[in-house]
């Protein structure tokens, strides 16, 4: 287990567009937060013959993920004491600084003092949650930082020493709101960020933007404008110095996020905290979603996994695909039907893929619609 995810669920607000699992706090429980996963923590390895709890037979990790939520909520001391446990526990790789431990972070929450409390932690990298440069926006997301924030946070973080700082941005906005997607892009791209992690709008139940849609207080997101915005920002008009390592990730050389390419992989990673997942390249597992519910059943000793899916071959193999055609390695030929599917080759010939190093990779016009593509590698008698 290379690759460990670690779900802090407390935000201050609910953002309009989220149905993540989080816990909304004006106080931080961290004490009780840090106790339940050191709880869960322990309990690892008890379902394994021959080991004992918390016995993890030396797993080298490679990434360290802490997501939401709001990881940057927790104190300081908080976060040392999650970092010195799990590493005590999972062992590092050879070099502490070649372990790369990402802190998902809010852009009102960096200050000089935190920025250098998490350094002295060792987090190396910070993902910001910008979203959108404009305030007007910000607020329709339920946000807390304006766009004044972000390049000060940014500022913050490199004078504590952070060189790898990803920056979040949303698209696809409903027309109304008349964001300029072009803006926000430039804005970012003059902060410099190693890493730009750029996600198109989807509505979910049970969020408050699913019901200003049903009431008719605001539109969806249009399919026409995600694909236009899409395709300006992988022109590259914009992202001078930046590369598409997968559909809604870009990158500068030598910043890949190792923790999300582990996931395009279809490597094993182990997640811990509330509605956390895990894959161990068999089945996937996930932890009881709400927080109250999670921390109940470590105190009384019980384990947090909620439920278990094993996957057949063939799903193994669609999820194999699917990811794979979302980044840019793509998918071998040697492990597509030879000759070239006819599904394929239509898809060279229009443009929407292209043959490179013997791999079938997807143009920007083929991520548009990836779905259909796997659909065709994998139903070849249906009509394109």
């Amino acid at each position: 287990m290379r690759h460990l995810y670690l779900h802090v669920p407390f935000c201050q607000r609910r953002c309009s567009y989220c149905d993540f699992s989080i816990a909304v706090r004006k106080h931080i429980p961290a004490p009780e937060y840090v106790d339940a996963v050191l709880r869960e923590l322990t309990l690892l390895g008890t379902t394994d013959p021959g080991r004992q709890p918390g016995d993890l037979g030396g797993e080298t990790l490679e990434t360290l993920y802490l997501g939401g939520g709001t990881p940057s909520l927790l104190p300081p001391d908080a976060i040392s004491a999650l970092l010195t446990s799990l590493l005590d526990v999972f062992r590092a790789t050879s070099s502490r600084d070649a372990l790369e431990v990402t802190l998902e972070a809010n852009p009102e929450d960096v200050t000089p003092e935190s920025a250098q409390a998490w350094r002295r932690a060792g987090i190396n990298r910070v993902s910001l949650g910008a979203q959108s440069f404009d305030n007007r926006v910000l607020q329709w997301m339920h946000r807390s930082h304006d766009a004044t924030r972000i390049g000060d946070a940014v500022r913050t973080l490199r004078a504590a020493g952070f060189d790898n700082i990803s920056l979040d941005l949303i698209f696809a906005l409903p027309t109304e709101l008349e964001r300029d997607w072009a803006r926000d892009l430039e804005l970012a791209c003059a902060l410099l960020p190693a890493h730009l992690s750029l996600y198109g709008l989807t509505v979910e139940e049970r969020t408050p933007l699913a019901r200003w849609i049903s009431r008719g207080a605001t539109s969806a997101p249009n399919d026409e404008r995600y694909g236009n915005e899409t395709l300006r920002h992988h022109s590259g008009r914009t992202f001078c110095g930046y590369h598409f390592c997968e559909v809604s990730n870009a990158c500068r050389d030598g910043f890949r996020s190792r923790h999300n390419s582990a996931y395009w992989s279809g490597r094993a990673y182990h997640g811990l905290g509330p509605a956390a997942h895990s894959f161990d390249g068999r089945a996937r597992r996930w932890n009881l979603a709400a927080w109250e519910t999670y921390r109940r059943a470590l105190a009384a000793g019980l384990s947090a996994v909620d439920a278990e899916e094993v996957l057949s071959e063939e799903q193994r193999e669609l999820e194999r695909l699917y990811l794979a055609l979302r980044t840019d390695a793509g998918m071998p030929l040697a492990a597509l039907c030879r000759p070239l599917p006819p599904a394929a080759a239509r898809w060279v010939e229009r443009r929407w893929a292209e043959i490179r190093d013997q791999r079938l990779v997807c143009t920007p016009e083929g991520w548009l619609r990836l779905d259909a593509l796997v659909g065709d590698l994998t139903n070849p008698g249906r009509a394109v």
